[in-house]
């Protein structure tokens, strides 16, 4: 079955409108179609927000975003409406169980865009399961509302000038909080273009990643475009084991690195840790 996507422009603007990120162009492309949005950087600016994000911070770390959730969905099923959710989506795996659950509640569109993945042919391998699991899935009947799909640019430039200067950090620092945010900016941004109700991400099912930070930013980004931002830590109520089963019920490629080239580095350099302290045990 094809994936179909309407443009997503402005009612009275019947030119393209720009999609940036970091100062770059972002083309967003659905199923040979290309819109644009007008973006700008989006690597926060610290001296300007950090009285309110620490307030952000201590307030979100004791927050129930499931609870949250569950709370909306009670709501919209008793008002019998199936709002219109803009969702980023990091990969196959990570949307599974998003998809399968959310589907039932909102009619998505999820937006395909993460330029920090290296190299291009990893970008590639993770964009064809995405859209193959989809398909897979409509086809099962595993989606309650067909799910439509927007592919964004790969520009890895966009993600390098980000993080410029925090390149040395480990994993689930400071770097990973602007890659959140580029990415959810430009979420944001599409949502607002193509007239969505809430746009949230698929970021928070990973144990790794840090979901009151995602939904910190993504309630600023709100604010900002005039656009709700959907509470969640897909985690819970079993999401993330949830995943894993249906990555391997449809035999989803599960990528042992998050995408970037540092976190790439880094697993290769546990993994090389690893095979040495093998090594010393079976000499010993």
């Amino acid at each position: 079955m094809e994936l179909q996507e309407k443009t997503v422009r402005e009612e009275a603007d019947s030119q393209s409108a720009k999609v940036q990120a970091d100062g770059q162009s972002a083309k967003v492309q659905a199923d040979g179609q290309s819109v644009q949005a007008d973006g700008r950087a989006a690597e926060p600016q610290a001296a300007a927000r950090g009285t309110g994000r620490s307030r952000n911070r201590n307030r979100n770390r004791n927050r129930n975003y499931q609870r949250e959730l569950d709370a909306l969905i009670q709501d919209l099923e008793r008002e019998g409406r199936k709002p219109r959710l803009l969702l980023h989506s990091c990969c196959a795996p990570c949307s599974s169980y998003v998809l399968e659950y959310l589907s039932q509640y909102f009619a998505i569109t999820l937006l395909y865009y993460n330029p920090n993945i290296d190299p291009a042919g990893e970008y590639r391998e993770r964009i064809h399961e995405q859209q193959r699991l989809i398909r897979e899935m409509e086809a099962a009947g595993a989606l309650g509302i067909p799910v439509r799909f927007l592919e964004g640019r790969y520009e890895p430039e966009a993600f390098y000038n980000a993080v410029r200067g925090h390149e040395r950090e480990k994993e689930g620092g400071e770097r990973c909080f602007i890659c959140y945010e580029l990415r959810l900016s430009m979420a944001a941004k599409v949502a607002k273009e193509g007239g969505f109700d809430y746009f949230t991400t698929t970021l928070s099912i990973s144990p790794k990643k840090n979901a009151a930070k995602l939904n910190e930013i993504g309630e600023r980004l709100a604010e900002e475009y005039g656009v709700s931002y959907l509470m969640s830590d897909f985690k819970k109520k079993n999401g993330h084991n949830r995943s894993t089963e249906l990555s391997e019920q449809y035999r989803l490629y599960r990528q042992d690195y998050c995408g970037c080239v540092y976190s790439k580095q880094q697993r290769l350099a546990m993994l090389r840790a690893q095979d040495e302290s093998d090594r010393i045990s079976k000499d010993c």
